[in-house]
């Protein structure tokens, strides 16, 4: 590996990853794997597989890790693998919450309405 090999993120906790294409290959899989258990039609599997995918090929395009952080456009590999490693948590609550299935009881009124409405004055 020739060039200047990165020692620091400069950022205060975050360490340098050592094999960043291995762990965010390892991530993206396990993600795109928990989606695969959500139905088809659910806003949140549509939304983040596309956005996985995308990043994997991203990924698989580049041996680069300047290149892949610069397409990606999310702050440094290091910070990539944080966000991927949230979202891995994030898709199996998902799983676990089912938020594509109907409400059990009817939502209150106005309960999705922004600004709430506010009361007359007299």
């Amino acid at each position: 590996m020739a060039g200047v090999v990165k020692t620091t993120t400069g950022l205060t906790g975050l360490a340098v990853a050592k094999r960043p294409h291995h762990t965010l290959g390892v991530l993206y899989s396990k993600i795109l794997r928990t989606l695969q258990k959500m139905p088809e039609s659910a806003a949140y599997r549509k939304h983040t597989e596309e956005i996985i995918k995308e990043r994997s090929q991203i990924l698989k395009a580049n041996s680069n890790v300047e290149a892949v952080e610069k397409q990606i456009g999310c702050g440094q590999i290091e910070e990539v693998i944080v966000q991927a490693e949230n979202e891995l948590i994030l898709a199996r609550k998902m799983l676990n919450w089912k938020p594509w299935e109907p409400l059990l009881k009817q939502a209150p009124l106005n309960q999705w309405s922004w600004p709430p409405a506010q009361p007359q004055a007299k």
